[in-house]
Parts: C-alpha cells; structure tokens; sequence
C-alpha cells in the first residue's frame, strides 16, 4: 500500500465525565481543513465511497460504531477497520477507496483538504487504475 496512507492517533483528554479529543489542521492532520462532513443512518450492506481524488486529501475518522475502509493505490489493496474516534485515517490524493460493513448507528467523519469539486473525483475503478498507473 501506498507510504502515505496511515493511521493518525489525536489527542485524548481524560476525564471522569467524559473524555474528549480534538483535531487541529496543519497540527493533527497534515492539511488545512476545508470541508468537514458526515454519514450516518447508513444501512445494512450498503457501500459508500467508490472513488478517488485527483488532488484532495481526507482524513476518515469513525466517531461512533464501526466500519471498514478498503483502500486500493492501484498496486494493491488493503482493508483498515475503524472503531475508536480518537483515531484517524489519513488519505493521500490517489487512493482509491470503499466504505463498508457500517455497524448500527455508525458515524463516519471525513474532513477534506479542499471544497466539493466535481472534477477532482475519479469515479470509475478503470479509470483510476489507468491515471494510477500510467
């Protein structure tokens, strides 16, 4: 698998009410955060994901329940389980990747290094592993 991608351990304040941890871009995370967004309600056996970046990365945290992110560099292919929120997984631009086995009331976090746009997603796996592997 690709270097780049790897697990990020954010800080934990603990405290007898609750812990708490947070995230601080160009700190935590190797980026600037401009977009933060969620899934949740996701039912059972459904993917999510699908694609990859031209040039955003993310970071992929699950705050509540679990779920397996299969990531794919075009070379090979690797499956990382997500269960803990203090725990993050940072992808580069270029990996492809799916959202899968989302445990019930799941939440899946993603903060993104740049704003929606359309023209950064690689939607097609052929497609990807042609520009993957020139």
């Amino acid at each position: 698998m690709d270097p780049r991608v790897r697990t990020l351990h954010f800080p934990i304040i603990h405290e007898p009410r609750g812990n708490l941890s947070f995230i601080e871009g160009d700190v935590h995370i190797p980026f600037d955060i401009k977009r933060v967004y969620y899934l949740y309600d996701v039912p059972g056996g459904a993917m999510r994901g699908g694609h990859a970046h031209r040039d955003l990365q993310q970071v992929i945290i699950a705050l509540s329940g679990s779920f397996d992110v299969v990531l794919d560099d075009g070379k090979s292919r690797d499956k990382v389980s997500l269960n803990r929120s203090y725990y993050g997984l940072y992808l580069p631009n270029m990996i492809w990747r799916e959202l899968e086995n989302f445990s019930s009331g799941a939440v899946c976090m993603v903060l993104a290094s740049e704003r929606y746009d359309e023209a950064d997603y690689i939607r097609e796996h052929a497609d990807f592993l042609a520009l993957a592997n020139p």
